[in-house]
């Protein structure tokens, strides 16, 4: 008989919780893993936005305790798209999901794949009427049946790790003086998260940015707004637009307790432009010495 291995499920889907699906998931991972724990993410991931939950997971996956990672975002159920388990981290961690670019981010930041499988065997999912909740009868089984110590092979076929699909995550060009950078995440306070660390920003340019949202119809025709590199939000007072290192590590464009997405009129996907603007002018007032009032 097999031992326990894992303890913690953490797990993230595209599910919204207005339908029974998430609570069916935990409900078979608890009956045939009694003894785990199934941590919530985020099941808000927009309906089959791959890249979105690629992201999220990415942002999560450095603080997710030792155990099985379940995603699922998977708009090709039911087709040829693979299911996959991806062990990382030494065998500290197994990663179960469609093969769709949503688990290659997070693999990548846990250090890359050491064995992968294609959840083929039968003995390790639910009979199903139909094949469209891999979620409830391939996914959960496997993560369930990890956690009690069934090896990573016995699930399926392995497969090169190689050829997982990978994500696509875009990064930030550099066009002489501009930065051409893209919105990834917009959180539910406004902040419009780029694909841009601080490293990325040329070493030269000042703390006075200008922010330019290009129109997609007609790229002459930009929303521009001038922008501060803070260290906070309380930085950016009076309606002000900042830069701000997120807790993440990536930049921000945000205001002090008002959306700046909202205000820039961005969302993920959008194209930012950023150039330097140099140092604030220093502000001086004239004083005429020698004149007193009459």
């Amino acid at each position: 008989m097999t031992e326990p291995r894992y303890d913690t499920v953490s797990f993230l889907t595209d599910y919204g919780t207005a339908d029974e699906f998430v609570g069916v998931v935990k409900a078979v991972i608890r009956d045939l893993a009694p003894h785990s724990t199934v941590l919530d993410l985020t099941h808000e991931i927009a309906p089959f936005d791959i890249r979105a939950g690629a992201l999220a997971l990415a942002r999560c996956i450095g603080y997710v305790p030792g155990g099985v990672v379940l995603a699922v975002v998977d708009p090709g159920v039911a087709t040829n798209r693979r299911a996959v388990a991806i062990e990382v981290a030494g065998g500290a961690g197994v990663i179960v999901g469609p093969d769709n670019g949503l688990l290659a981010p997070a693999v990548a930041m846990a250090g890359g794949a050491d064995r992968a499988v294609e959840l083929t065997n039968p003995e390790y999912q639910l009979d199903a009427a139909g094949a469209t909740f891999a979620g409830r009868d391939v996914f959960a089984p496997a993560a369930a049946y990890l956690c009690n110590g069934v090896d990573l092979y016995e699930l399926g076929t392995p497969i090169d790790p190689s050829l997982l699909l990978p994500g696509t995550i875009p990064l930030p060009r550099d066009e002489g003086d501009e930065l051409i950078t893209e919105v990834l995440w917009v959180d539910r306070f406004g902040n419009a998260q780029l694909n841009v660390g601080p490293d990325d920003l040329p070493a030269a340019w000042g703390s006075m940015l200008e922010v330019s949202i290009p129109n997609p119809t007609d790229p002459s025709d930009a929303a521009t707004r001038t922008a501060t590199r803070a260290t906070s939000f309380a930085e950016l007072a009076g309606g002000a637009i900042g830069l701000v290192l997120d807790s993440y590590g990536m930049l921000a464009v945000a205001m002090d307790q008002r959306s700046a997405a909202d205000e820039l009129g961005v969302g993920p996907g959008d194209q930012v432009v950023l150039r330097d603007l140099g140092e604030p002018e220093p502000s001086v007032t004239a004083v005429e010495f020698g004149r007193r009032p009459q």
